[in-house]
Order: C-alpha cells, then structure tokens, then sequence
C-alpha cells in the first residue's frame, strides 16, 4: 500500500470515528508499518491528528496478525 492510499483511507476512518473505525485504523497502521516503517507511521498518526481521535500515540507499534 503506497503512503497516498493509506492516508486516504485513514483520513474517511477518521471523519467517522467510533470504535470500528479505530480498529480499521489500526489494521491499515499495521500494514504501513510492516511496509514503511514506523517513521511513517509516526507521520501519519501526527498528520491526522490520530492522537486525539483514536488516542494513537506516535511510537505504537501495530503488529498485524495476518
């Protein structure tokens, strides 16, 4: 997944909230990490101001159970 999708899909799971879109978030976090780092992920979190909407903190680590 390039960095422009995930923040796209990041950003429609943000403008909704709630408890399924955090867990949608995590999965799509998970998957950057695995292919970008956790710099990137750090990024995205701050870009989106995950922080406050699904109380992400920069330096999580999102293991995929796939």
């Amino acid at each position: 997944m390039t960095l422009d999708k995930a923040y796209e899909l990041l950003q429609v799971q943000a403008d909704f909230g709630g408890f399924y879109n955090r867990n949608s978030a995590r999965l799509i976090l998970a998957e950057v990490q695995k292919e970008h780092g956790q710099a990137a992920v750090d990024r995205l979190i701050r870009d989106l101001d995950l922080e406050r909407i699904f109380q992400f903190q920069p330096g999580t680590q999102f293991k995929s159970t796939a």
